[in-house]
């Protein structure tokens, strides 16, 4: 394992660190939003479940756009730069909300900068990559940019065992965001032959191959039930968590989700992607029955929420490195575009949903009604995907095709030809842990 780290190029460390600075600055926050909701702004579960759908829509349109934009033009790095930048700008202003509309449109502002950087950077590491280290290489970017995600919730704790306002933590959240820019700027573009002039703006999905298809209807399934894990910090509170040991809670997972997604995303590529998958859908399946049925936190409590760190280790890497192994090669940013547009818009009715059986019948039956697709899904990846995926791909186990003997892979000349077990990887959909 340690060879096989240290043959990682350079991007994949650079990436992993942008991710570990932005994460820390977004989970510093993204604890306190309930809290900032119900004490500050006064505002319910519906309210929550609206605020979060439609910032993470957003996002999943503009990744899209980004990614067919890089496959035309062979730039990712302004797109990174900018999505960064918008973030780290947006983020400080929540402290001068005074209702919850004025936070939806920060929110709003803030997933438009995750739209468009998401697809350039998920094209950009793939690009960077050999075949033989997609799984390491994404499960190195999840371990960090989870690790970000320990460090955020962490500095949440104490600075509320402190007393500080919520109002001056939300202020504090612009230095890591102005670093995590001149971070960006350092990032450097992949070898790759010049775009063609002529190469049309072509986000279509008909000539996508067939399985990469089937795939995109049950990431959309399993979305349907994986709505803001802000509904499980809600929840942690309504079990007897104090305030304080919320941003614990979470940072717990994210260290689970930071020790795990490394091994787990490379042991994607020896034992296979969908049965990781499988498995992940369904320990998340059975993590929310299971916290719909809880009367009371506790041990119990914190142990559920450690289990789903590794859910989160054994898929969010994963995801995106079956998307590169199914995509075709000439247009991997589209594919990540339509992998992250199927996973982020189907957060607003996942949210949306969750919050009215939440508030208008019971907690059990929005949990229930999560653990049912995570269910279902995980059978039609079994039917519909590792099934039907072609040979030589990393999919239902046996070892990688050897890595080419350059050592870094230049981006594929616009417009080339298809081929079913090429592409790139790097973040999640709503399961995806939507950050900040």
């Amino acid at each position: 394992m340690l060879s096989r780290l240290r043959g990682l190029p350079s991007t994949v460390w650079l990436v992993g660190l942008i991710s570990l600075v932005n994460d820390s600055a977004s989970d510093l926050l993204y604890p306190l939003l309930p809290l900032y909701l119900s004490s500050v702004l006064m505002a319910g579960p519906r309210a929550l479940g609206v605020i979060e759908g439609v910032a993470e829509a957003t996002a999943s349109l503009l990744k899209l756009f980004s990614g067919v934009v890089v496959d035309r033009t062979r730039r990712a790095k302004p797109w990174v730069v900018s999505g960064y930048g918008l973030a780290g700008l947006t983020r400080p202003l929540i402290a001068f909300v005074a209702s919850w509309p004025s936070l939806l449109v920060l929110r709003f502002a803030d997933r438009v900068g995750k739209g468009l950087r998401t697809s350039p950077r998920d094209a950009l590491l793939a690009a960077s990559i050999a075949p033989g280290q997609r799984g390491l290489a994404f499960g190195v970017h999840r371990a960090m940019d989870n690790a970000g995600a320990v460090i955020g919730p962490l500095l949440a704790a104490l600075l509320l065992a402190a007393e500080m306002p919520l109002r001056d933590i939300f202020l504090w959240s612009a230095l890591p965001g102005a670093v995590c820019v001149a971070l960006a700027l350092a990032l450097r573009e992949p070898r790759h032959e010049a775009a063609r002039a002529s190469m049309r703006f072509d986000w279509r999905l008909g000539d996508m191959p067939a399985v990469f298809k089937r795939y995109l209807v049950v990431v959309a399934l399993f979305t349907l039930g994986n709505s803001s894990n802000l509904f499980l910090l809600l929840r942690a509170g309504e079990l007897g968590v104090p305030e304080a040991q919320v941003p614990l809670l979470w940072a717990a997972v994210s260290l689970v989700a930071a020790v795990f997604s490394t091994p787990l995303a490379a042991l994607s590529d020896r034992w296979g992607r969908v049965r990781l998958l499988v498995a992940g859908y369904l320990a998340y399946g059975v993590f929310y029955l299971a916290l719909g049925t809880l009367v009371q936190g506790g041990p119990v409590l914190f142990a559920l929420f450690a289990f789903y760190g590794l859910f989160m280790a054994a898929t969010e890497g994963v995801e995106k490195a079956l998307v590169a192994d199914l995509a075709p090669a000439g247009r991997r940013g589209t594919a990540y575009g339509w992998f992250n547009l199927t996973a982020g818009a189907m957060l607003l009715p996942a949210s949306v949903i969750f919050g009215w059986l939440y508030q208008s019948l019971s907690p059990l039956a929005a949990f229930a009604f999560s653990g049912a697709c995570a269910l279902a899904a995980a059978l039609l990846m079994v039917a519909w995907v590792g099934a039907k995926t072609p040979p030589g791909v990393p999919l239902q186990g046996g070892r990688p095709p050897a890595p080419p003997k350059t050592p870094s892979p230049t981006l594929p000349r616009a417009g080339g030809g298809k081929r079913a077990e090429s592409s790139e990887a790097p973040n999640h959909p709503g399961r995806c842990t939507p950050s900040l």
